[in-house]
């Protein structure tokens, strides 16, 4: 069962990913096909895009690191809850 509602969210999430045909035309070449809405409207909404890539990206690393490794060693800490699930 959790085989099967991963796999439906995953194809629907791919599915929603794609841009639409109008969409797609007022895309950059970079962006075709992959964004919905209207273009970039400066070099700024770029950088706004991959400082924020970069800050999500970090905290899922740290977040995985610190779930797989937690660092206490107590049996009844609060991450042991997560670990043992």
């Amino acid at each position: 069962m959790k085989k099967l509602l991963l796999t439906l969210f995953t194809t629907l999430l791919s599915l929603a990913a794609f841009a639409c045909p109008v969409c797609e035309k007022q895309q950059p070449k970079v962006l075709q096909g992959i964004s919905h809405g209207a273009g970039p409207q400066s070099d700024w909404d770029y950088v706004l895009v991959w400082a924020t890539m970069f800050v999500v990206v970090l905290c899922l690393f740290f977040s995985i690191k610190w779930l797989v490794r937690p660092g206490e060693k107590g049996s009844d800490h609060i991450k042991r809850t997560v670990l043992d699930f």
